[in-house]
Formats: C-alpha cells, structure tokens, sequence
C-alpha cells in the first residue's frame, strides 16, 4: 500500500487560518461508510444524526501553551522550544529551534530569566532533553511564558488561547489540540445528552506527532510517535454499556478513536486504565469499538487520512475530499467537520 494512494489536490484557499466566532456554525459533511451517499449540513444539526442510545466519547486532554521563545545566556542567541513529553517533573522532550544552538550544556533563558533550561542530552530524531528551573509552579509559568504551539499550515496569531480548546478540555498534556471537538458548545452538548445520547470521556494526549508527515514510500513501513492515554472506569462501563445494550459508539476525533481502539480487548470491550499508544490505522485495519466518527478534513498522504480510510474506504474518502473541495468546505484544525457514519 502506497503513501501516494492517499493523495489529493487542495487549493491553499481552503487552509482554515481562523476559527469561526460560533464553534457550531461550521459545515458538516456526512458520509454513510456504507454506500458513500454524501450530504451537507451545518454542524448544530449534529443532533440529526445522534440516536437515543448512542454514545459519544471526547478527549478532555488539554492544551499547553507549549511554545517558548527564549535567547541562550552566554550568546542572547534566539531559540525556540516546543515541549514534546513530560519525562519527570522539570524534565521534557523538547524541539528546539535552531537545534545547532542547543547542544549538551547550552542554556535558555525564558522571560529574562523566569524560567531557564538546559539542555541535557541530544535524542533520536534531533530531539532534546531539556531540564528546567524555575521558581513557583511550571504550569503557571508556562502559562505566563508561553504560546499556543499551533500546527505549521498556520500561519496566523491566535487572539484567544482558548479557541484552541475544546470547551471540554481538562487534563493538560498536549502539543495539539483534538480538533474534531473545537465545533462543539456546551449548549450542544447538553442537547444531546438530552436526547438520551450518552457522553464518555478519554484522555489522549496529543504529540506534535499528529502532524509529521509520513516520509516512507510503503505505508507499512511508518512507524507511529507514541502517545500517553488514561482512560476512568466510569466511562469505559458507559462505553460498554452502550455497546451491550446495541447503541452506537461515535468517536469524537482520531485521537479519541486510537485510544479506544489501543485499550479494546478482541471482542470490543474497553479497559480502563493508562499507557501508551503507537497504535497506526490504516485501510485493512478491522474496527473493534467505534461505529461512527467526527472528524475534521486531513492532510493529504497523512496518517490520519489513512485512519478514515480505514473506516470508510479509500474511495469513499477521496470521493468525499473531492467534493468537499469543489464544495470550498474549509480544511485542517479550523475548518469543517464530517460525520462518518
């Protein structure tokens, strides 16, 4: 299976820069994974197509502004630092920019001086392993300090960190936001629990991973970045529950379908519990959990297109790109959403 078998034509127009003032005013194409019948609607109407019964499943992680801009002490050189994974308690996995400055020793002054790291080993791929000092609480700090890490085809400031957040968000760990969850409000949510629809939480947090691109030829040869994921007791009975009782079980976002997925037994049954995923899907791959997903639109040749595609077929999902193309639905973690169903 080919990487370039996962491609399409996207005018650069249609990279969503901004995120709308109303989450839930984005459009929603829906897609029977069945027949490939399309249709367009707008995302409030999500309600249209949830069933009493069903289950919805969220990823409550959320996002740190994990980008620092700092000088290193004996030069006030430039460095950019994005935090990657939380090792211990002042140590991280970090992406410096330019990494040629940040060799074993180098310090990094932050907000003249508030916060300082150093930079303790080089790690595979070019990562460092950065040590922090700092004075008080880090997430504090950091919130002081630091920016939202927003994806690379972004190119415009963000004025409110918090429409980088589900309205859900909780748990703090991630370099990227769950996506499929921003067109959601409360208001939203609280319609569709009065609808008799379930809601369960997981936790991924989300790696800057989510938007390498795949570099190989052959699909099978990527290998996945791994992420941490937790999930409570309470909402895997609810998910288990719903399953037992014949009810759908809809995944809000890829993350929240490879936690799923990553802690299912062979007959579908979720486990609670926390860990780590490298879990790759990609067409072949038979689902054990999900039934339905909400998803924004991907890049082209990227992992997450290829889990769509396990879901719907790859015809199916280049069908619906094409037309979501010709229809100038809006892309990436700002743009529209999909139902697939």
């Amino acid at each position: 299976m080919k990487v370039s078998e996962f491609t399409f034509d996207l005018p650069e127009e249609l990279i969503a820069q901004d995120p709308l003032k109303d989450r839930s005013s984005s459009r929603l194409l829906t897609l029977d994974k069945h027949t490939g019948e399309i249709g367009h609607d707008i995302f409030k109407n999500i309600t249209s197509y949830l069933k009493k019964g069903d289950c919805l499943v969220l990823n409550n992680t959320r996002v740190i502004p994990a980008r620092l801009i700092g000088a290193k002490e004996n030069t006030g050189g430039k460095v950019e630092v994005l935090l990657l994974k939380r090792k211990q308690d002042n140590m991280w996995e970090t992406l410096v920019k330019p990494g040629k400055k940040a060799r074993p020793g180098a310090r990094i002054s932050f907000g003249d001086g508030l916060l300082v790291g150093e930079v303790i080993e080089v790690l595979e791929e070019g990562n460092r392993l950065i040590r922090f000092e700092y004075e008080g609480i880090f997430e504090e700090v950091l919130d002081q300090l630091g920016q939202m890490p927003l994806p690379p085809y972004i190119t415009h400031q963000l004025q409110d960190k918090e429409r980088y957040q589900t309205v859900y968000a909780k748990h703090n760990g991630s370099a990227a936001a769950p996506t499929a969850g921003l067109h959601f409000t409360k208001e939203l949510l609280r319609q569709i629990q009065d609808m008799g629809v379930k809601i369960a939480y997981v936790t991924l947090h989300v790696g800057l991973g989510t938007f390498r691109p795949v570099k190989v030829e052959n699909v099978l040869d990527h290998h996945m970045h791994t992420e941490f994921y937790q999930i409570e007791e309470k909402d895997a009975k609810i998910i288990n529950d719903t399953k037992a009782a014949g009810g759908r079980i809809i995944s809000v976002g890829t993350t929240s379908t490879r936690t799923l997925e990553s802690v299912a037994d062979d007959t579908g049954m979720v486990k609670s519990g926390s860990g780590w995923t490298d879990i790759f899907i990609y067409p072949g791959y038979e689902f054990k959990v999900i039934d339905g997903l909400i998803t924004n639109f991907h890049l082209p040749e990227s992992t997450l297109l290829m889990l769509v595609s396990a879901l719907a077929g790859r015809e199916h999902i280049l069908h619906a790109y094409h037309m979501a193309v010709e229809e100038r639905y809006r892309f990436f973690s700002f743009g529209d959403a999909m139902f697939i169903y």
